[in-house]
């Protein structure tokens, strides 16, 4: 499915994070050697490190449009354009040091590239020859701050290549009293998303339909209206352009996407479903015949994160004959695509921590065949385009290295891209081994993922060797996320450091099928909670090498929640870092801004029934009084998935306790960091901050700092 704020905020503070050195000494003595820090990768080296983004295929199949993810500027990653000739394996970029790039589209004929970015000087949508020539910006694009998920294409070409219809915003009838003097709001969502630029209020703006003409660059608007039309795709006779939108009457409050299509000549939109499931990101099939989606179809789906796992459905051009083409597989399913001759739709799947992708068959009569895994490399695939005769390119995030550019023709897969050959280089990349366990009420059997430090070179049957390693609890967000094996630059940093990095698949964790997603209905900060501890109980048995004195815990999001509640509930950790995480279930269900989230998880709204007290219950607030571990909280100051608020009272309370707590706030950053340099200090700081609070094995710890 999208990924949820939740989900990405623990993508980018654990993936992304660190550099810079850590001024800390470390303990000596005879339990304990420091690593060779230079043999693993440093914190500094996050800079150096590119990862493939996106990915478009042309139409002919030779040359793939690809961006490439750069760290090495100030400020927040940014995305380039670049194309390789899939023969020769030559790459170049299109555009200078200050070109940006997203949403790349091929025309139908082949000879442009559309795509929103600038050049450093004019943004907006932009066309270009794949040989870099005639680069023209051809319409202004405007974005919004209100929080809409979920999205496909925000750009699509008429199959004349002619035109390109486009998603833009404009203001909505609040915004003038929403942004006077003093502010007057009216809207029920009326938090925003953060970003560049941000503000702490909805900006009231509108996504629309926009078409225009490549030529002459004269716009048309296509849509209007107090709602947000978006996910578009150009039907292949010329005559529609799908969408998806929201036209329940209260579509602040309950979130509800269905497909429509509008004409590109007149303007007339029709419906073509009004469903109690949401629809996401639509796509015609290659002769019109069929639309591809992903969906859910459970009559209350949140607007950041589900715990249903969307599936991939099919449906005819009128948008009957809906089914759920994907159910064949219990897993949570990305937006799909068709290939190029209409013979099979290809999607990702979650499972088992690691994200596949495979291929569905579909006959001209719209019925799907048996799913084939095409790529089920160890990691993580992410986006990919494909081809004629069962050609692919995608991009793979394996244990040893971020996402690279892979083709995959037949059975035979070839590695495109080696972006990060120079930084890695002589650096030894730390292994990640799998171990599951049976659950405190015997229902599942929970997996984890431990990554083991650079240089462990005892035996895993030595009861009692010669050296102990720390061990760091790393605990993914959503609840409906996963973790797994994929390249994890935090946890290599760690590995470098001479520690270890768990990783719990608790339950409610997507990729391991709906039930065991379900399990935290109405249970949070319960059972799973019991997985996170018996994963280190587990660990800890069978790896006498981790030293059960040296244990830190952290995580982002409903990671940083599970961080703030188990500290409520035992002292086995000797720090904890909660990013990011909600402390105060009732605050929190009052100030985010997607308040149906508790909604869902909890059955009911807060105020019918027990289910506040339920939820007080549930809060690690209520708890603060039994917490003895140091804590460092961080989080983002515009952060209003989960807002500051929810830091600060834990902050304050654990100060009321006495317990020893530094609040650590990070201008600019929303919902998880983002900023290369906000991502380095924070890695720095916690590695501070486990290091003071860890106690020495036989000498005397060398360190005088302060986080």
């Amino acid at each position: 499915m999208f990924a949820s704020c939740r989900q990405v905020a623990h993508v980018v503070a654990t993936t992304l994070a660190v550099a810079g050195g850590v001024t800390a000494g470390l303990a000596a003595g005879a339990g304990w050697t420091p690593p060779l820090a230079a043999q693993g990768l440093q914190s500094g080296d996050l800079s150096r490190f590119r990862n493939v983004g996106q990915v478009a295929l042309s139409p002919d199949g030779r040359t793939v449009a690809y961006t490439v993810v750069m760290r090495d500027e100030p400020g927040r990653p940014y995305a380039q354009l670049w194309v390789m000739d899939l023969a020769t394996q030559k790459a170049t970029r299109l555009g200078g040091d200050k070109s940006r790039a997203s949403q790349l589209h091929w025309s139908p004929d082949g000879k442009w590239i559309a795509y929103e970015g600038g050049d450093g000087s004019q943004s907006g949508l932009w066309v270009v020859h794949p040989d870099g020539s005639d680069a023209t910006h051809v319409a202004d694009v405007s974005g919004s701050n209100s929080p809409l998920p979920g999205q496909g294409q925000s750009v699509t070409w008429s199959p004349d290549s002619r035109q390109i219809a486009y998603v833009s915003a404009t203001p909505g009838p609040e915004t003038a009293d929403a942004t006077g003097d003093p502010m007057v709001i009216t809207r029920y969502l009326y938090r925003p998303t953060a970003g560049e630029g941000f503000t702490h209020y909805n900006d009231n703006r509108r996504l629309h339909i926009f078409v225009v003409d490549v030529a002459s660059k004269q716009v048309r608007q296509l849509t209007s209206g107090v709602r947000d039309d978006h996910s578009i795709d150009w039907s292949p006779d010329g005559k529609a352009i799908l969408f998806v939108s929201n036209y329940e009457p209260n579509s602040d409050e309950f979130f509800n996407y269905d497909v429509f299509t509008v004409s590109p000549t007149d303007g007339q939109i029709r419906r073509l479903t009004a469903t109690e499931n949401t629809e996401y990101a639509p796509l015609w099939s290659p002769d019109g015949k069929h639309i591809v989606y992903s969906g859910t179809k459970r009559g209350l789906t949140d607007r950041e994160t589900t715990m249903e796992d969307t599936h991939v459905w099919i449906m005819d051009p009128d948008g009957s004959h809906r089914r759920e083409v994907g159910a064949v597989i219990d897993g949570r399913q990305g937006h799909p695509e068709w290939s190029a001759d209409g013979g099979a739709v290809y999607f990702t799947v979650q499972e088992r921590g690691q994200t596949h992708l495979v291929r569905l068959p579909v006959a001209p009569t719209g019925t799907a065949g048996q799913p084939q895994t095409v790529v089920a490399d160890v990691g993580v695939a992410g986006a990919f385009a494909a081809g004629r005769g069962g050609q692919l390119v995608y991009s793979l995030s394996t244990p040893g290295d971020m996402a690279e550019l892979y083709v995959r023709t037949g059975s035979s897969a070839r590695r495109l891209t080696d972006l990060n050959a120079d930084v890695l280089t002589g650096k030894p990349v730390a292994p990640v081994d799998s171990f599951t366990f049976i659950s405190n009420d015997n229902r599942w059997e929970v997996e984890a993922f431990l990554v083991t430090p650079v240089g462990l070179h005892e035996n895993p049957q030595d009861t009692s060797p010669a050296q102990k390693y720390p061990m760091i609890v790393e605990l993914h967000g959503g609840p409906h996320g996963q973790n797994g094996p994929a390249f994890n630059f935090q946890d290599q940093v760690y590995a470098a450091h001479g520690w270890a990095t768990l990783h719990v698949n608790y339950r409610g964790s997507t990729g391991y099928g709906q039930k065991f997603a379900d399990a935290v209905f109405r249970d949070q900060d319960g059972d799973e909670g019991q997985d996170v501890l018996y994963a280190v109980n587990a660990a800890v048995r069978r790896n006498p090498w981790i030293d059960r004195e040296r244990m830190g815990i952290e995580g982002v999001s409903y990671g940083g929640q599970l961080s703030d509640w188990l500290i409520t509930q035992t002292n086995e950790f000797k720090a904890a870092v909660p990013i990011a995480g909600i402390s105060n279930l009732i605050s929190y269900n009052y100030i985010t801004y997607y308040n149906q989230y508790e909604e869902m998880e909890f059955g009911e709204f807060f105020h019918q029934g027990t289910t506040m007290d339920e939820a007080w219950k549930r809060s690690a607030i209520r708890y603060v009084a039994q917490v003895h571990t140091p804590t460092m909280l961080v989080h983002g100051d515009n952060d209003p998935d989960v807002p500051t608020e929810e830091a600060e009272q834990y902050y304050i309370a654990l100060k009321d306790v006495g317990v020893e707590t530094v609040l650590v706030r990070y201008p600019r950053e929303g919902h998880g960091l983002a900023e290369t340099k906000h991502v380095i200090d924070d890695i720095n700081r916690k590695i501070a901050w486990y290091e003071k609070h860890f106690p020495p094995t036989g000498s005397t710890v060398v360190t005088n700092v302060q986080p």
